[in-house]
């Protein structure tokens, strides 16, 4: 999608020295990553103490799990 938009100069200019992003395209792109991962988290932070697991329910073995299939 094709839009043209003003930009603070400063923030962009901040947040160049902050990554590594050499276009306003990628930058763009890399923020609005950012802005939607930090969204999401939030959303799952939004969930803590109302998920009920099962009383078997073992966590330590997922991991272990996890880490031998990595």
């Amino acid at each position: 999608m094709r839009t043209n938009i003003d930009l603070d100069d400063v923030l962009v200019a901040e947040a160049f020295s902050l990554t590594n992003v050499r276009t306003k395209k990628a930058l763009l792109h890399l923020a609005l990553q950012e802005l939607i991962r930090a969204r999401k988290k939030k959303n799952l932070l939004d969930l803590a103490g109302q998920i009920q697991f099962s009383p078997d329910y073992d966590h330590k073995a997922l991991r272990a799990i996890r880490r031998a299939v990595d």
